[in-house]
């Protein structure tokens, strides 16, 4: 019974939530990652705001916490589960929001560049691929060129760096037939010419 008692227990983020006494937030980032046997433990979580510990009991919530899930659909979630939320669908920032989100991030990134990539990442969203780059992703590449003392983008350029926006093999192949067209068009339909960059 000594082993099977509260000082033995290591509390982790849900129990930890469950016991704050001012209420929390907790986030459960990518919950459509995780196994089954997670997603019916938080039920009880969801529903009844305790947590069930073998050998210990029930600890219920001081306060409810505010539960947020995250899910970026890598497999359907139960019912059970999508019953004890609100859907708030987020899509992909338009043009402006997602500058502002890669100038917060990346400092230093020239109004061109910025401009030159992010019209890229979003016309690349819009091809037939596997799975189409994150905003994180965007802000990955931002610093790579940045990194590499990119002032503009280049055809060649964009296919020497295109793993750090795409993480599928499937659709750099696939997007490479169109990085042509999709550089031109980020660019403004202006001619490249050698040097447009500097590594």
């Amino acid at each position: 019974d000594l082993f099977f008692s509260e000082q033995f227990l290591e509390a982790r983020p849900l129990l930890t939530a469950m016991r704050q006494s001012a209420g929390s937030v907790l986030l459960v980032d990518e919950i459509d990652k995780s196994d089954e046997e997670f997603e019916a433990f938080l039920l009880e979580v969801l529903s009844d705001y305790q947590v069930t510990v073998p050998e210990i009991g029930t600890i219920k919530a001081n306060v409810p916490p505010i539960v947020i899930l995250t899910s970026n659909n890598v497999r359907e979630l139960g019912d059970a589960l999508k019953r004890r939320c609100l859907h708030l669908h987020i899509g992909f920032p338009d043009h402006k929001r997602e500058q502002r989100i890669v100038q917060a991030r990346v400092e230093g990134v020239s109004e061109d560049l910025l401009e030159q990539l992010i019209s890229f990442v979003q016309s690349v969203r819009e091809l037939d691929i596997k799975k189409q780059p994150s905003i994180a992703e965007t802000v990955d590449w931002a610093k790579t060129l940045l990194l590499l003392h990119a002032n503009a983008l280049d055809e060649a350029f964009v296919r020497d760096t295109l793993n750090v926006l795409l993480k599928h093999e499937s659709d750099i192949e696939a997007v490479n037939t169109d990085i042509p067209k999709l550089v031109r068009e980020a660019t403004s339909g202006k001619p490249m010419y050698p040097g447009q960059f500097t590594r």
